[in-house]
């Protein structure tokens, strides 16, 4: 075998060790790969298939963590469930899954990225880590896809107190960096008796209403506004402002 023919089957199989790490059995390895490859790596007018399985991914990961909190945690109240999905799918939780899976050593990277440290960056990883869902979705449908990110998420799925993320925090570095100002909080209602008060609070960011959170305390009902808030709030028509 030539040199040419070695390289592809080394290729291949570090591809194929890259699956056995995920815990899927593709019948496409194409699939893959483009999930692996960053789009520093494409070629110029070349579509960037990583970054739209990352898309695909991305919406997959949502509906999959969604459907699982539901299933595990048949007495958590809406916010709650709203307050663990957000812990699970930020970009520092993804990132580390794709350490955790070897995704960082598995990457495709151009020559820049790799000089300026790109198996290193939260951004990517967690990017990656959609691609491949992207992918599991793509080679096996759904139900494979699901069973995947089960298995990657049971000790996040189980936990008992996704009110202790501080989504407050993160969405007043967010914010400052997207619009330049902090969100404001303001109760727009509470209701019940002193010992079981029910608190509505609504989130401002750039003067208009991103999200509101329900709680039984102001600073609970706080802490789900600004998840969701991180979760679904359109920064970049803000940001265009």
């Amino acid at each position: 075998m030539g040199e040419r023919g070695r390289a592809i089957g080394d290729a291949d199989r570090f591809i194929r060790d890259a699956a056995q790490r995920v815990g899927y059995a593709f019948h496409d390895l194409e699939l893959l790969r483009r999930a692996l490859t960053h789009s520093s790596l494409s070629q110029a007018g070349e579509i960037r298939g990583s970054e739209r399985m990352e898309f695909l991914g991305d919406a997959v990961v949502n509906l999959a963590i969604s459907a699982l909190l539901y299933e595990i945690h048949p007495d958590w109240s809406e916010g709650q469930l709203s307050l663990a999905r957000a812990g699970c799918v930020q970009t520092a939780t993804l990132a580390r899954k794709a350490r955790d899976l070897g995704l960082d050593a598995a990457l495709r990277l151009g020559r820049g990225e790799e000089k300026t440290g790109g198996r290193r960056k939260t951004s990517i990883l967690a990017a990656v880590y959609e691609s491949v869902i992207g992918a599991v979705f793509l080679d096996g449908g759904y139900h494979a896809a699901w069973s995947l990110v089960r298995a990657h998420f049971e000790a996040e799925l189980a936990h008992g107190a996704p009110g202790e993320i501080d989504f407050k925090t993160r969405l007043q570095e967010r914010a400052q960096q997207m619009v330049g100002a902090p969100p404001r909080y303001r109760v727009i209602e509470s209701s019940g008796p002193d010992h079981a008060r029910q608190f509505v609070v609504a989130v401002e960011i750039a003067g208009a209403v991103a999200a509101q959170g329900f709680g039984s305390s102001k600073r609970r009902a706080e802490q789900e506004a600004a998840a969701r808030a991180l979760a679904s709030y359109d920064w970049a028509a803000a940001s265009a402002k």
